[in-house]
């Protein structure tokens, strides 16, 4: 009776931070160097005036992130493995070729912007130093630590973009302004304005984060990680890249905020 009686009680969900994974850590991953390089370029050409694309790619992101999660959790491989399967492999090999090439760009590209950071914090030491340190600490941690561990400090180490809101505590942000510029776009026949908005999409919905996303999906179910919702998951994500971009943003539109501090 004892028995029975503890089994028909209904499992209680593990905690919302347990739940976060692959949404969190993707959504994080997406604000990288390259990213905060391109919306800090918006704000401080732009101002405020590209703002409504961070509305217009909100739902795509989630929508699209999504659906990525679902083709790893459902099919228990990530999206090379399920092209292989159901596609010809001239597809597979064109897409993966071309992830290859993308990825090696922006690893790069991140590496270089971090070693260039923390060379400005500790100008003793060489750049290229600090670009073989980060190289050989992401790869050891990514081949020596468990999935689950692993996790668990990317989830912590994503705490450190909340920075990106403590800023606005520390700048006069003009909220009329970002409030008119997001729901009232101003047109413009600027081919440098349109540029921007491609740079903008294309960093926002970057083809690294849909196979980063399925990928963690697969991991997450061998490691028998708790499953949440996808779209609390993606949510997360999308909403975590979008609200990052969009402090850098009126962050960065430096004429107008850095110039009045609030306090």
């Amino acid at each position: 009776m004892g028995n029975g009686k503890h089994s028909g009680r209904r499992k209680q969900p593990p905690p919302f931070w347990s739940r976060l994974g692959a949404g969190l850590i993707t959504g994080a991953a997406d604000d990288d160097p390259s990213g905060i390089a391109t919306y800090a370029q918006a704000g401080a050409q732009f101002g405020y005036q590209l703002a409504w694309t961070m509305l217009f790619t909100y739902p795509l992101m989630v929508v699209i992130q999504d659906v990525s999660a679902r083709i790893g959790r459902v099919t228990g491989q990530g999206i090379a493995g399920n092209l292989r399967q159901h596609y010809q492999n001239w597809l597979l090999q064109s897409i993966v070729l071309l992830r290859l090439i993308a990825n090696t760009l922006n690893i790069g590209a991140d590496l270089g912007a971090m070693a260039e950071a923390t060379h400005l914090l500790l100008p003793h030491l060489y750049a290229w130093l600090w670009v073989v340190f980060f190289g050989a600490l992401c790869t050891v941690a990514a081949v020596f630590l468990s999935h689950v561990r692993y996790v668990n400090i990317l989830k912590w180490l994503t705490l450190a973009l909340l920075s990106y809101f403590a800023v606005l505590l520390v700048i006069r942000v003009p909220w009329a302004d970002v409030a008119r510029s997001t729901l009232l776009p101003r047109w413009s026949q600027s081919g440098d304005l349109w540029l921007m908005v491609v740079a903008i999409l294309g960093t926002t919905i970057s083809p690294y984060l849909f196979f980063c996303q399925a990928a963690q999906e697969v991991e997450d179910t061998k490691a028998d990680a708790p499953a949440s919702p996808a779209q609390t998951k993606t949510c997360t994500s999308a909403g975590g890249a979008g609200a990052f971009g969009s402090t850098l943003w009126w962050a960065w539109d430096i004429p107008t905020s850095w110039a009045s501090p609030s306090w």
